[in-house]
């Protein structure tokens, strides 16, 4: 898809007789598009990321000059070209050929898999009559019609492949295009998708020709978005005859993906007040592309366990998670009330502990899952209304050392440039990420990155599916990133690789650096962390040789005791090569949550106001008092999400408010976190179901899902978009925002909000990372960056070029030392137990276990073991195990995974009947707070006798 380029650039031609614009690598099809006409076309798609093929001939247009007619798809605009399209006879004999022949090949239209398709819409643009053309085409009536190949498919009844729970496929309806194999292996490079055999047997086929559902599709439904005919479909649009609803919706509303922090842009199709489907939109961080929860898992708000009235607990009903508790039978622990009642009771029962205890007994958990509008008003109310600095929120389980290491070296904890960056770079390191599970569309832009010559050094102790695109893979000792990471700063350093010309300018602390790490030799490391010599001098010199180079990391950097050191130590390399403040080159933390950047900056954390300025300081705390209807601020941090389940085992904190967060699945040690819960005298949840949270709550109130809100969230990029509601709210649900200022109200708080974007208006006072970024202009161009320099400006995609956010502007080096992790394996606990998401569900569940689709795809509890350590258990796929720490046991069912290390398994940690975090450690990173989700020991067992022992 080519832009216009500068008006000097431009040329002419002429299209059916009067004279147009074009620019430099524009397609003649492009230049009738932009000229007002649209040229049928079934194998080209005017989307991002896919190039013209030219196989179908229905968008051929007539050259002055040439013998044959051209495609326009794939011919570019010369200047002085004369071409007739509408006016060509010619032209328009071709393209109704084509059609004709295509028409009488696919199935009648009533019993089309998707009779409202592109293809139908360019058989009536072309005025074709489908039926008129069976009757007359040669090989009618009584003959087989053997030349009609995909009518010779359908009657040999191998067409329909209902395999897969997301897709259906109808071969009967391919006319081969070839666009589905684009999509698959040039837009996502799955690779799944291909084109079998030759001639008239050529088909459409998935891996070796297996059933779709048994292919290795991640069902990120590219495919079905690229379809024209509708040969793929999504399932829950198909019948099992393999008729399909007409996919004419009713509206269509574009909003954002609430998943992950790529931030995907997308619309809803919708029908009758209920989602139809989901496709991508061209938005800064996806060019259309969505996953398979972007795209699928869109039902859950119409789960039938979805709360639409507020509940209160029954007098005398005792707090706890009931192992009986189904969501789909009448509620017994609770009663529904009015609004009025629900909300009088959730707030006087805090104020009442404030009154009797004073504000530390109170703390409050924002959401990520929220907008940023919410995320403000709700630590606004803790600070305001509570009177404490009590408010965290998921942040601090994924990326608070991230954050914490960021703010400590170079002053700001967003990224410095976005994840697209990757394709200006020469060389990428991921380490602790994987990116085809936890962020797949920006895994996309990797594969694509990849291919075009980028050479990606994917450092991980588990093998991953971008290991196949990589230039090096590096499998390290878990938990020993620290060793690792000083030993490339080693080599960095005493083979003169950093760049002193960017130090001495943009730096400060490289001679203590160089100094800590002189004796941190490859040799002297690589008995702790596992990589041998060479391999660490081969990855310091492609990154430090390189002119452009970039970091990305996860959770497998931040979830550690050491997780702000090894942030650091990243830091440090970035710093010292000089690769940070232009195109192709920064340091990224790949956000988990869809606004968990958003919601970070807005001040949904306990040492900082929004913006990251700090509590302690006068001056910030003085501005916001004034902001604020002059509500003094506590001068105090407040409490992280695992001291505050400390501190209502000690007794200090008795009444929290919990928003769209499930600590009850989230928070490590979860005998722990769910024994505090049940020790609150005060308890208000406000989420869209009873979620195992929800279940230890005095009031629960029903709140609203994605689709049903409008407000801003924030995306990994530091991208600010605008969700639009699409859905109406169920029963007496309401939205989040509004429930807060009515908690608010009842603390004797002055708001008076009318809309989101009244909240957004005083962020925008209250927070420099806004300016020049109002609400109207995000109704009118959905996404803008910050920090972004004017009002039309786009935003800065890559920062610091010239100075850090420091008081200096300089950014500081932290030397590191290694350190062990803080629970080490043992004869009695052998094993390293990891945790994360999976492709198809994320955080505790609570949304995708309800998205049907989603749920089907991965419907139990797996752990994934090596092989090998299979072996050395005596178990098969499928078998139960029983994992144990120190903490607890679960019992689960095992997959083999070749990607892991022998001494290792992985569990998801989205399942509540078997939680991975009863098994987690939650010893702090005494920098960042964060727990050690990624490293605790465990012994395995056989499922059968630990059951049988009563594990």
């Amino acid at each position: 898809m080519t832009t216009m380029g500068s008006d000097a650039d431009h040329f002419t031609l002429t299209l059916d007789g009067v004279d147009v614009t074009a620019a430099p690598g524009e397609t003649l099809w492009q230049v009738a598009r932009r000229a007002g006409e649209t040229i049928p076309h079934l194998c080209f798609k005017n989307a991002p990321g896919y190039r013209s093929d030219g196989n179908c001939r229905a968008c051929m247009v007539e050259i002055e000059g040439e013998r044959v007619l051209a495609a326009s798809c794939l011919r570019p605009a010369t200047p002085g070209m004369v071409v007739k399209s509408l006016s060509s006879e010619r032209a328009r004999v071709a393209r109704e050929g084509v059609m004709e022949l295509l028409a009488v090949d696919q199935p009648e239209r009533e019993t089309s898999p998707d009779r409202s398709s592109h293809f139908w819409a360019m058989v009536d643009q072309l005025a074709v009559d489908a039926d008129a053309v069976r009757q007359w085409l040669p090989g009618q009536g009584e003959r087989s019609r053997p030349a009609v190949h995909h009518v010779a498919i359908r009657e040999a009844a191998v067409v329909r492949d209902r395999s897969h729970s997301a897709m259906a496929v109808d071969l009967g309806a391919c006319i081969e295009c070839n666009l589905c194999v684009r999509a698959c292996r040039e837009v996502q490079v799955n690779d799944v998708i291909g084109l079998a055999h030759r001639g008239a047997a050529s088909k459409i086929v998935f891996d070796f020709d297996d059933p779709m559902g048994e292919s290795t599709c991640v069902a990120c439904g590219e495919c079905v978005q690229a379809c024209p005919t509708g040969a793929l479909m999504p399932a829950t649009l198909v019948d099992e005859a393999g008729r399909g609803d007409s996919r004419v919706a009713d509206r269509r509303v574009d909003s954002v993906c609430p998943y992950c922090g790529v931030g995907c842009q997308l619309t809803y199709h919708i029908k009758d007040d209920r989602i139809m489907y989901v496709e991508g939109r061209d938005g800064p961080s996806n060019r259309n592309r969505l996953c398979v929860k972007g795209r699928f898992g869109f039902d859950y708000p119409s789960h039938p366990a979805r709360i639409t009235r507020p509940l209160v607990r029954k007098p005398g009903v005792p707090k706890g998670l009931d192992p009986a508790f189904d969501p789909a039978a009448p509620l017994t622990h609770f009663r529904e009330a009015s609004w009025n009642e629900a909300l009088d009771i959730a707030a006087d029962g805090l104020k009442r502990l404030k009154a009797d205890h004073g504000s530390s007994a109170l703390a409050g958990f924002g959401s990520a899952k929220c907008t940023n509008e919410e995320a403000w008003l709700f630590q606004k109310l803790v600070r305001t209304g509570f009177g404490t600095n009590n408010v965290d929120h998921c942040t601090r389980l994924c990326h608070a050392s991230s954050v914490a290491a960021l703010m400590e070296c170079i002053g700001s904890g967003a990224v410095t440039a976005s994840f697209m960056q990757a394709d200006n770079a020469d060389v990428v390191i991921l380490t602790g990420c994987n990116p085809a599970i936890n962020h797949p569309v920006a895994a996309t832009f990797f594969k694509q990155a990849a291919k075009r010559g980028t050479k990606f050094i994917v450092i991980d102790p588990r093998g991953q599916a971008l290991d196949a695109h990589a230039h090096l893979s590096v499998r390290f000792t878990p938990g020993s990133d620290v060793s690792l990471f000083n030993a490339l700063l080693n080599v960095v350093v005493t083979e003169g690789l950093h760049d002193e010309a960017y130090i001495a300018e943009h730096t400060e602390g490289f001679e203590a650096l160089k100094a800590h790490v002189a004796p941190m030799t490859p040799e002297a490391m690589t008995a702790a962390c596992g990589v041998d010599p060479a391999t660490i001098r081969e990855v310091a010199r492609l990154y430090a040789r390189a002119d452009k180079a970039m970091i990305f990391w996860g959770m497998g950097i931040s979830q550690h005791t050491h997780g702000t050191d090894n942030a650091r130590c990243l830091i440090s390399l970035a710093l010292a090569c000089g690769q940070t403040g232009r195109p192709g080159t920064g340091l990224h933390p790949l956000r988990g949550q869809n606004n968990v950047q958003g919601a970070s900056d807005a001040g949904l954390i306990p040492m900082v106001l929004p913006d990251y300025q700090p509590v302690g300081d006068a001056r910030v705390r003085a501005a916001f008092e004034a902001l604020w209807n002059n509500t003094p601020l506590d001068d105090q941090p407040g409490l992280t999400v695992v001291e505050i389940m400390h501190a209502i085992h000690d007794g200090t904190i008795k009444g929290m408010y919990i928003q769209g967060e499930n600590p009850a699945m989230s928070d490590p040690d979860l005998d722990h976190a769910r024994a505090a819960l049940g020790k609150l005298e005060h308890l208000v949840v406000q989420d869209l179901f009873v979620t195992e949270t929800a279940q230890f709550a005095d009031v629960i109130l029903p709140a609203s899902a994605w689709p049903e809100k409008e407000g801003t969230v924030t995306n990994t990029n530091r991208q600010v978009q605008l969700g639009r509601a699409a859905l109406p709210l169920p029963g007496e649900a309401r939205t989040d925002w509004w429930i807060i200022q009515e908690i608010a109200r009842r603390f004797g708080l002055d708001w008076h909000y009318d809309h989101p974007r009244d909240v957004f208006a005083e962020m925008q006072r209250g927070m420099p990372s806004l300016d020049h970024i109002t609400w109207e202009r995000l109704e009118r161009e959905a996404s803008v960056t910050y920090p972004c320099p004017a009002d039309d400006e786009p935003g800065a995609d890559v920062v610091f070029s010239d100075a850090f956010h420091t008081a200096s502007g300089r950014a500081t080096f932290s030397p590191t030392l290694p350190l062990p992790p803080d629970e080490p394996i043992t004869a009695d606990y052998p094993v390293v137990l990891t945790t994360g998401r999976q492709l198809e569900h994320w955080h505790t569940g609570s949304m995708t276990r309800r998205a049907r689709v989603l749920d089907d795809l991965e419907p139990e509890a797996v752990a994934s073991l090596a092989p090998g350590e299979m072996r050395r258990l005596g178990v098969e796929p499928g078998a139960a195990i029983t994992i144990t720490t120190r903490r607890g046991s679960i019992t689960l069912s095992v997959r083999t995974d070749p990607g892991m290390p022998d001494g290792m398994v992985f569990v998801p940690f989205c399942y509540a009947e078997a939680a991975a975090n009863i098994l987690t450690n939650p010893a702090l990173d005494p920098f960042g707070k964060i727990p050690e989700f990624k490293y605790a020991a465990c012994r395995l067992s056989r499922g059968e006798s630990a059951l049988a022992e009563g594990g």
